[in-house]
């Protein structure tokens, strides 16, 4: 799904990092009484009666000139706007109306997008008076709120659902499979998309951060639907150093939450970085099917000495041994070794995405799990544990994409992590769900 996009947006110091961390129910940002602490956008998930967002924590408005501090956090702002699908507006009912709040609701009036009035800082009933000034701004019924104390927290996330927009982009394309192409910036993203589609559908560049937006392109391939998703690099927050890059963060998360299959892209002359599993990691997190693919590997070959003893075989099996190592919980995924620039792997690589979602989307009986499961119980049984051993009942397979596999048991305490990776290993070398995440709910049978 789509995940729609809510930014904080108001002044210095009027509780956006307070009202961020309520809304999202734990404490991220950090919240001090200085203006300006907060410097980085922060983004988290929200879900509120079965919906979820994305919720942006800006930092505050203020004048000044473009090269300092403040006014590189006041050109965040412009950059929040353009991002967000609704916005929150907020205002501190202890200090008033300042002319930077109206500044502010002059850029969001042009704006064009939903916005959301809020005034912080009404602790108590007996200061609901202050609210009244604020209908000055123009932008309709202002909601009071203690992001202290969470007065009115509850209404202001009816509110932000009210201002979100209901369609979904999956049901656009209901037989595509849609496919997110990932990872840090300059490994080689749109050249792989370029590739793909046999056409410069996107702009190609050395310049890490050339795409700034999540591209679509719709295409179809040996018969297959299939949905490109090219997103902007992302980087670590010490290096986000420009608020567009930050915003191309949040439109690549929102495109992984919209594919059904990820390309992680990996430079193979850089070789696998934190980052790259950071953005793996993510993935995996999202229950996504993945297929790794290793770029410019002609720039590899060229680095080889005639002289030197290292072929691009042993390379090669180097590569899959850190990246099997270090990617442990994308262990089932495939590795293809390709280069954008020459074509090689990339004939396959679509193949291989149509086969990974096939997988994804395999159905088993509860005949053929059961016996899985009885061969595995009787050639390695559980420990007992405490005078007692776990007992498997039956399975059966409720849901696809990614595969989910209910199995009860007698009480899910005796179940030891290792016994339930073992059996996991069994399932997937049963029915080959090569790519695509296994989930398995033990349940204690009533």
């Amino acid at each position: 799904m789509h995940k729609p996009v809510v930014a904080i947006i108001g002044r210095p110091n009027v509780g956006k990092s307070s009202l961020f961390n309520r809304l999202i129910s734990r404490r991220l940002a950090i919240v001090e009484d200085v203006p300006g602490v907060t410097r980085d956008r922060l983004y988290a998930e929200v879900e509120w009666s079965g919906r979820e967002f994305i919720l942006i924590d800006t930092g505050g408005y203020e004048e000044a000139s473009a090269d300092s501090m403040t006014g590189r956090i006041r050109e965040q702002l412009s950059f929040g706007i353009e991002e967000a699908d609704a916005i929150i507006f907020l205002t501190d009912g202890r200090q008033g109306i300042l002319p930077d709040d109206r500044i502010i609701a002059q850029k969001l009036r042009e704006s064009g997008k939903p916005v959301l009035l809020v005034v912080n800082k009404i602790d108590n009933t007996g200061m609901f008076n202050l609210v009244y000034d604020f209908y000055e701004l123009g932008l309709g019924e202002p909601l009071p709120v203690s992001s202290l104390h969470g007065i009115n927290t509850g209404d202001l996330l009816d509110e932000i659902l009210q201002m979100l927009p209901l369609q979904s982009d999956q049901e656009a394309l209901p037989n595509a499979v849609k496919v997110a192409i990932i990872g840090r910036p300059n490994v080689g993203k749109s050249s792989i998309m370029n590739s793909l589609l046999g056409r410069e559908r996107v702009i190609v560049s050395d310049i890490p951060g050339t795409t700034r937006d999540a591209i679509d392109s719709y295409f179809t391939y040996n018969g297959r639907e299939f949905l490109l998703i090219d997103t902007a690099g992302m980087r670590r927050r010490a290096r986000v150093e420009s608020d567009v890059e930050y915003y191309s963060v949040v439109r690549a998360l929102r495109a992984i939450d919209r594919a059904d299959i990820c390309l992680i892209i990996i430079d193979a002359v850089e070789g696998l970085t934190e980052q790259d599993k950071k953005i793996a990691g993510y993935a995996a997190q999202k229950a996504k099917s993945a297929v790794i693919v290793v770029n410019k590997w002609d720039l590899v070959q060229e680095e080889i000495p005639k002289w030197s003893r290292t072929t691009a075989k042993d390379l090669s099996q180097e590569i899959y041994t850190l990246i099997r190592s270090e990617l442990s919980f994308y262990s089932f995924a495939p590795i293809v070794i390709a280069s954008a620039k020459t074509g090689r792997g990339m004939e396959g690589l679509l193949n291989k995405v149509a086969e990974v979602y096939d997988k994804g989307g395999q159905r088993v009986t509860t005949a053929a799990l059961n016996k899985v499961l009885h061969d595995a119980l009787v050639e390695h049984p559980p420990a007992h544990f405490k005078g007692r051993r776990l007992k498997l009942y039956y399975a059966t397979q409720p849901q696809v994409h990614p595969p989910t596999i209910l199995i009860y048991v007698n009480d899910t305490v005796l179940l030891h992590f290792s016994y339930k990776r073992y059996l996991e290993n069994r399932l997937r070398n049963a029915f080959d769900f090569e790519g695509t995440p296994l989930r398995i709910i033990f349940k204690k049978r009533d």
